[in-house]
């Protein structure tokens, strides 16, 4: 009787701690039902509506006159490789020309940027569940780098007709020509041609991810930037 006694107690006493344990393993995957916590679904809507946001504001700013020419964060230099020639140009007394074919690169991105919001909108489109909440727990910055990572080469396609448009309705090569060819005779040099059309592309796609990112930054960090309730939901709670 006494061992039959022991028995029930030890079942008891194991029935509790099963219980208490499913209880506990329950708590930690139940879904508060009171609107407090976040959906699958509604992170991914909060994170493509956040970049949607930037992309659409940043697009904006950049295609605005000076967007690009007159803003130091994003504005587009003479190309790099090229720095050798713009010495000798600027020795040379060709300042104003080179500053024209500064501003006109800058101006083709401009005009590029208008175009721009479409393509970027299309590219967060293709975010996942597991995507967004990797952003959601990233830095200030992550879904920015996420949009650059995954979309670069397919960006950079979709971008290139448009700053080659942007190239001629502005006329770059107007500004360039009469540069390289007063700077290819020059005896002993290294010949000049960088291609603008690549460089403009790239610049102007980095020069917007620049100004996306400030804006993810502020949706993250401002209440006043979570423009709308689904906004205020995923990324108040941070």
């Amino acid at each position: 009787m006494k061992n039959v006694v022991l028995i029930i107690v030890f079942v008891c006493i194991c029935c509790s701690c099963q219980t208490q344990g499913l209880k506990s393993l329950w708590d930690s995957v139940n879904v508060d039902t009171s609107g407090g916590s976040l959906t699958n679904s509604e992170v991914i809507a909060g994170l493509k509506e956040a970049l949607t946001i930037g992309a659409k504001e940043s697009a904006t700013v950049a295609s605005a006159i000076d967007g690009f020419y007159k803003n130091p964060k994003i504005s587009i230099p003479w190309p790099a490789e090229a720095q050798a020639m713009k010495d000798v140009l600027l020795r040379t007394g060709f300042s104003r020309q080179v500053s024209a074919f500064e501003e006109s690169m800058n101006r083709a991105a401009e005009e590029a940027a208008k175009g721009a919001y479409d393509i970027f909108a299309g590219a967060v489109k293709e975010m996942t569940i597991a995507d967004g909440f990797a952003i959601l727990n990233g830095g200030d910055t992550a879904a920015t780098h996420y949009l650059r990572e995954k979309t670069t080469i397919p960006l950079k396609d979709k971008f290139s007709p448009v700053v080659k448009t942007a190239i001629e309705k502005v006329n770059v090569t107007s500004y360039w020509s009469p540069l390289v060819n007063a700077y290819n005779i020059i005896p002993g040099v290294a010949r000049q041609n960088p291609n603008l059309e690549d460089y403009i592309t790239t610049r102007a796609i980095d020069g917007l991810m620049i100004l996306i990112a400030e804006q993810e930054m502020k949706i993250r960090q401002d209440p006043a930037a979570q423009v709308t309730s689904l906004l205020k939901k995923v990324f108040g709670k941070k």
